[in-house]
């Protein structure tokens, strides 16, 4: 019994993130459109204000405190702490908001949109401040080799948030329990899946970010595992709906 249980678990286990997870991503793109647009906008909203007005720059945080948070702090927090450790704590970190994002969607994805709105606001903060100090590449260099992949992971938990707020709200021809049943099933998958995206995401910027390497090279790793998965998640997303797969948790193709 055990000999022929295990692999059998450890196909489900190969199967439900290599197929039944870019499968629920795939199919919940549209609410991971509008997550993402929500973070986005919120961002440029902060950090365009900031960068183009002395006065909110003034009202943000005390001189002393913005100085030092340019000069140093900023960049200081990457290798703070060793690298396993500190990737440790981002990845609990990060996972907590995905989780956040993701869980509370189900209150008609108003805490989700509060969530992604915080985040990109104080993202954006940081932004604003850095381009109003006429230093935006020390922003841009510290936050991308990680960002790309820990921020598209944000997008696509508040997308499943997102999504089970919708079932919520509008349940269609199902009654709302079964209506958040079905998409439940679908966004835990997501929600699992991403564990795996966000501990990669983790050891980036614990390795990564502030690694004594040239910015092509940091800038460029960050990229190309950004670049993979996003391209794995259509590529697979798409032939795994192709096959019929819809991203519910335990589904088989027909």
């Amino acid at each position: 019994m055990v000999h022929g249980t295990r692999p059998r678990t450890w196909r489900t286990v190969v199967h439900g993130f290599t197929r039944t997870f870019p499968a629920a991503v795939w199919h919940a793109r549209l609410p991971i459109a509008v997550s993402t647009l929500v973070f986005v906008a919120s961002f440029a909203a902060m950090g365009v204000w900031l960068a183009s007005s002395p006065e909110a720059v003034a009202a943000s945080a005390p001189e002393e405190v913005r100085q030092a948070y340019l000069e140093e702090d900023f960049e200081a927090y990457y290798s703070s702490e060793p690298g396993t450790a500190f990737a440790a704590r981002v990845f609990t970190n990060n996972a907590a908001v995905g989780a956040m994002a993701f869980g509370m969607g189900v209150a008609w994805g108003l805490p989700t949109i509060y969530v992604l709105v915080l985040n990109g606001v104080n993202v954006g903060l940081a932004a604003g401040l850095f381009h109003a100090a006429g230093d935006a590449v020390t922003f841009w260099t510290l936050i991308l080799p990680h960002g790309m992949l820990e921020l598209t992971a944000v997008f696509i938990a508040g997308g499943a948030g997102l999504r089970l707020g919708w079932a919520a709200l509008a349940p269609g021809d199902r009654t709302r329990l079964e209506a958040l049943a079905e998409e439940g099933r679908r966004a835990v998958v997501i929600v699992l899946g991403l564990v795996v995206v966000f501990f990669v995401a983790g050891l980036l910027e614990g390795y990564v970010t502030a690694a004594p390497w040239p910015t092509w090279a940091r800038v460029g790793t960050g990229a190309v595992v950004w670049a993979a998965f996003t391209g794995w998640i259509v590529v697979a997303g798409r032939r795994a709906a192709a096959d019929g797969l819809t991203g519910a948790l335990g589904e088989r193709p027909a």
